[in-house]
């Protein structure tokens, strides 16, 4: 919310507030789906008298804990955006619980597993301070994926690894028909930036002819860079075996459900279709012609699912 809202707001008789605009780190823009962005808190106590005041610079929808807030369709309203922003308050105590809102589920994952001298990698969502303390507190070590969304540390990590570059080391293979390149590097970290942090590790990799990528790593333990290439590449190798099929071919990326059992029970039945067709002919016949075979031919369908047990 800006200012001018906020004041327009105390004109007509309604406390004043104040609030900072929220933006996702990437839009696609049209014909792509909407942006998704999220908040976790945590509450002390529910009163049932908690308000949300919420605006957006286009359409929005809103849940908590997975319900959905209000009936209204094409909040917030038509409006002149440089000169003021409508905005809509709903009661949210019933949607609100004491403790987490909106389950930080891997930190669980964290607790129900034996990471005792294991190494746990995580994309960059999981890059905080509590998954630091949650796997060094069960005696593991991580190896956390860093982007902009740590600005602050993302920014360190650059300027560490342009200064104190240490050895590195590198390998070029094929895979899926391409020809990649990898580099490894690592830092010390001069001070830790959370919990157990020992080095920053930079990947660089190039496939065919392509402009090489950049991706950073905040690790507990200081790797070498041999080790570093093996333990990214491990990393994704789930990506590649399990998160590729299920975004790439049954688009689950594009996936809109979010509200009741809707998001769990299309998980599940993705992951069913994925174990399907992953035995549902020889290895050398790509997943996108499986399904169309399937699609195309009764009896590759029955064959298909006959695997089911």
């Amino acid at each position: 919310m800006n200012d001018v809202a906020a004041s327009a707001a105390q004109g007509l008789g309604t406390p004043r507030w104040t609030a900072k605009m929220v933006r996702p780190l990437s839009d696609r823009g049209v014909g792509t789906p909407a942006s998704f962005v999220a908040k976790r808190f945590r509450l002390d106590r529910v009163q049932g008298t908690e308000t949300l005041r919420i605006s957006a610079l286009g359409l929005y929808r809103c849940f908590i804990n997975g319900v959905r807030v209000g009936r209204d369709l094409l909040t917030p309203g038509w409006t002149a955006y440089d000169k003021r922003l409508s905005y809509q308050t709903y009661e949210v105590g019933d949607l609100l619980k004491p403790g987490e809102n909106e389950i930080e589920t891997a930190l669980k994952v964290i607790d129900l597993l034996d990471v005792t001298d294991r190494l746990v990698s995580a994309d960059a969502l999981h890059c905080h301070t509590r998954m630091a303390d949650a796997v060094i507190e069960r005696g593991g070590n991580y190896l956390l994926a860093l982007k902009g969304n740590r600005r602050h540390w993302y920014n360190t990590a650059r300027a560490v690894l342009a200064e104190h570059a240490g050895e590195a080391a590198e390998c070029t293979g094929t895979e899926h028909g391409r020809l990649e390149w990898r580099k490894a590097e690592v830092s010390v970290a001069p001070e830790p930036l959370m919990r157990g942090h020992a080095a920053f590790v930079r990947i660089t990799s190039r496939r065919d002819n392509a402009a090489p990528s950049v991706r950073l790593y905040m690790a507990s333990i200081l790797p070498s860079p041999q080790q570093a290439l093996a333990w990214t590449r491990a990393h994704w190798k789930v990506e590649n075996s399990l998160h590729w099929v299920l975004d790439v071919h049954l688009h689950e990326d594009l996936n809109r459900a979010r509200t009741d059992n809707a998001p769990a029970n299309t998980a599940i039945l993705n992951r069913i279709v994925r174990n399907i067709l992953q035995i549902a002919d020889t290895p050398r016949v790509p997943i996108s012609h499986r399904i169309r075979k399937c699609a195309w031919n009764d009896d590759y369908l029955i064959k298909a699912i006959a695997h089911m047990r």
